[in-house]
């Protein structure tokens, strides 16, 4: 227990309705969200979890609405002394765009991801418009790519499982801290996913699931049992972490 420290890096931002996060609630709400990296620090490796995107929009407004700065990739690889082809290895929640749009700068690292998320990005279905395999094309001709088919530990300490809940490929990242057993979900939430207000507990419902999921059925019980299975729970797009305040520091 305790290898890592988790770093949260703002690599953009999305403004749409609030129920693009939260199925059945919330809808019509405007909202900012997030869009992580994670540099998860110790270990003996440069790890990230996902890459982000290429050219954030920066906005006095959008800084304002999620609560911290947004930056490039590489500024915010260079505020821990990085560069992009330092890192040794990316694991991916999923392949949509904003997820792995600068897979390509890290010239040096080996990426995982499920075999199902490699196959959408290839050959998406119409309704989901949400990949673009011009962002891995690069990665994937060099052979940096390594597909899973099943939960796998990555590193001591790192362990990615299959949950798809938001997409058939998504894989949730289980990391060790000094505070506990972390969790990133491989699915796009927030905080009010994991733990509804009680106009949503009323109902009785436990959980929501994502806003777009390929089984709202599957995915409720998803977001149940990750939420269950760790210390600390990092919805993958919860505007609370954007101050860039590090993650299970005991």
């Amino acid at each position: 227990m305790g290898a890592f420290v988790i770093h949260p890096l703002v690599l953009g931002t999305k403004e749409f309705d609030k129920g693009m996060m939260t199925y059945q609630v919330d809808y019509g709400q405007p909202y900012t969200i997030p869009i992580y990296g994670w540099y998860l620090e110790g270990g003996g490796k440069r790890i990230l979890v996902d890459t982000g995107e290429m050219r954030p929009v920066v906005s006095e407004a959008r800084e304002a609405a999620i609560g911290g700065p947004i930056l490039t990739f590489a500024a915010a690889l260079a505020r821990f002394g990085l560069t992009p082809a330092d890192i040794d290895v990316v694991v991916h929640t999923h392949l949509h765009n904003d997820h792995c749009e600068n897979d390509s700068l890290c010239g040096n690292a080996l990426f995982y991801v499920h075999e199902k998320e490699l196959a959408h990005a290839r050959e998406p279905h119409p309704l989901d418009y949400r990949y673009n395999e011009e962002y891995i094309e690069d990665v994937a001709e060099a052979g940096q790519i390594v597909a899973l088919s099943e939960d796998t530990e990555i590193v001591p300490g790192l362990r990615m499982v299959h949950t798809p809940a938001h997409t058939e490929g998504g894989m949730s990242v289980f990391v060790d801290t000094p505070a506990g057993t972390a969790v990133i979900s491989g699915f796009c939430v927030i905080r009010e996913n994991f733990y509804p207000p009680k106009s949503v507990t009323a109902r009785e419902m436990e959980v929501i699931p994502p806003g777009t999921c390929v089984d709202s059925y599957a995915a409720y019980d998803i977001v149940r049992r990750i939420r269950d299975a760790a210390d600390i729970v990092i919805p993958l797009h919860e505007p609370s972490f954007a101050t860039g305040a590090p993650i299970g520091v005991k």
